[in-house]
């Protein structure tokens, strides 16, 4: 950091200029509705955002609690504990064409809890009548069940355990009052993830042999709502911090930049909003009974999109979502693909599915977001099965042929992982220049890939039994793709291309 801007003030509630103090001023008057697990860049350029904007309009007048649910995020709760809970939320990028560049100043947590430091006066927030909302964030990896002892007075490790025991202690502080179950909003990228959280909490109770009742009011008073989140939150811009911290007079540890697109789909009825009333302060947020056809189509037209450029782009010597968007060939060949290939075969109304493509075109192109392709390809077998080999079905059934160019990005796939063991233990593939690609994916997967390679480049399979056993792989693919007619042959046909190229 420059000495010009360690000079600087740090946000908090004495730096703040005239006129910003006054949503921090009401927002420490609010009663906290919200208790948030999770201190990290989405939540606070999501959820907490949205808050605000609710809180901004009058319709929401509640404050935050939050929590971090691992240990290792005290350091994050301290630094929002150091700056009263304020941050700049910078929002950039493009929207219906025009750059956006806009900051906002956050005032929502009035409380800052370390589980593991803090125990009991995490249980206490059970007992505040005017809880309304818990939303986390504890990654996929954070909405498993873990066993444990029931020791009631010791921290929990895991979310779903630390809120069991919350959730029972406010059974019996308010005596099982259906009138005090809460609304809870995971928003953890898993599918059905309400409903996940609810069976854990669930399988928790009966481990500890609580009370049927427990269950029951759990089951009966407390709403467990599945949604789906969509934001690029890509944090603090450590690149350009300083020269912002100058031209805005101030240092923000906790600076958030994310682009202008949001969307939460949440599973519920539309008179929820009179409890968390996003939509009546103009966010994206959809309640609906159908968050199926929104997960479709975000795996299908957003995640496919990007599986397919990963392989494709990374093979071809390109590192970022947005080189393949302003590419001549590869953008090109980018839209073809989604328009072409992915949205006609996606079985929902084709307006709407074109209309979210060119949204999820134009965010590629954020000139402020560098997302690098290495780190969307990590597992890429597994993403490629979920994400474009439905596509590549529905495509034949439809047309009676096979999608070229998602045919060209499975051979694109197949040639960067033919991998060799490198010194150190790891995986390597190569690129069409010859550099070296480290592949990161599931080990037995790659082991067992480089053990087939190792038995082509030895002459003990020809390239037409290797890739015979590659797509007759159930366990990878969920059933044997050589029964795709022509999949096998156009694939050979595609990687003979490749290969000829390197």
């Amino acid at each position: 950091m420059s000495s010009l801007t360690n000079n600087l003030p740090i946000l908090n509630y004495a730096s703040l200029r005239e006129g910003e103090a006054s949503s921090y001023n009401r927002m420490k008057s609010y009663p906290v509705k919200v208790l948030q697990i999770g201190e990290g860049n989405f939540l606070r350029g999501f959820v907490d955002w949205m808050i605000h904007r609710c809180n901004e309009q009058g319709l929401f007048n509640g404050s935050i609690a939050v929590s971090q649910p691992r240990p290792t995020g005290a350091a994050k709760l301290q630094e929002l504990k150091e700056q009263d809970g304020l941050y700049y939320q910078w929002i950039r990028g493009l929207h219906e064409g025009e750059l956006v560049d806009r900051r906002e100043l956050i005032s929502v947590f009035s409380a800052f809890i370390d589980p593991y430091q803090e125990w009991e006066r995490f249980l206490a927030q059970a007992a505040n009548p005017e809880l309304e909302l818990v939303v986390s964030n504890t990654t996929e990896a954070g909405l498993v069940y873990q066993a444990s002892e029931w020791a009631p007075d010791q921290p929990i490790l895991s979310y779903p355990g630390k809120l069991t025991l919350l959730l029972f202690r406010r059974f019996e502080h308010f005596g099982g009052d259906p009138g005090k179950g809460l609304l809870l909003l995971p928003c953890e990228l898993v599918e059905r993830n309400g409903d996940k959280l609810r069976d854990i909490v669930l399988r928790h109770a009966s481990d500890w042999n609580l009370p049927e009742t427990f269950a029951d009011w759990i089951r009966e008073h407390n709403r467990f709502l599945n949604s789906l989140v969509d934001r690029i939150v890509t944090g603090f811009p450590a690149e350009e911090a300083n020269e912002r911290y100058a031209e805005w007079g101030i240092q923000d540890r906790l600076l958030n930049a994310a682009e202008p697109y949001h969307i939460w789909a949440i599973e519920g009825e539309e008179a929820l909003d009179e409890r968390l009333p996003f939509a009546k302060a103009g966010l994206n947020v959809v309640w609906t009974n159908d968050l199926q056809s929104y997960q479709l189509r975000k795996v299908r037209i957003l995640n496919g999109a990007h599986t397919w450029m990963a392989a494709y782009g990374l093979l071809n010597g390109l590192n970022e979502v947005r080189e393949v968007v302003e590419h001549p060939v590869y953008g090109a060949h980018l839209r073809e693909v989604v328009f072409n290939e992915i949205v006609p075969s996606v079985p929902l109304p084709e307006a709407e599915m074109k209309a979210y493509a060119e949204q999820v075109i134009e965010r590629f192109a954020n000139p402020y977001v560098r997302h690098k392709l290495t780190d969307i390809a990590m597992n890429s077998l597994s993403k490629f099965k979920v994400r474009l080999l439905p596509t590549l079905r529905a495509y034949y059934e439809r047309t009676g042929d096979l999608p070229p160019f998602i045919v060209t990005a499975f051979a694109s796939l197949l040639k960067l992982y033919r991998v060799k063991e490198t010194e150190e233990g790891a995986y390597a593939g190569k690129r069409l220049d010859g550099s070296q690609l480290l592949i990161r994916d599931d080990a037995v997967m790659l082991a067992e890939l480089a053990s087939l390679w190792n038995k082509a480049d030895n002459g003990e399979l020809s390239l037409k039994e290797l890739l015979a056993d590659i797509l007759g792989r159930d366990a990878w693919w969920g059933t044997d793709l050589n029964g795709i007619a022509g999949l096998a042959d156009r694939l050979m046909a595609k990687f003979t291309h490749l290969e000829e190229q390197a």
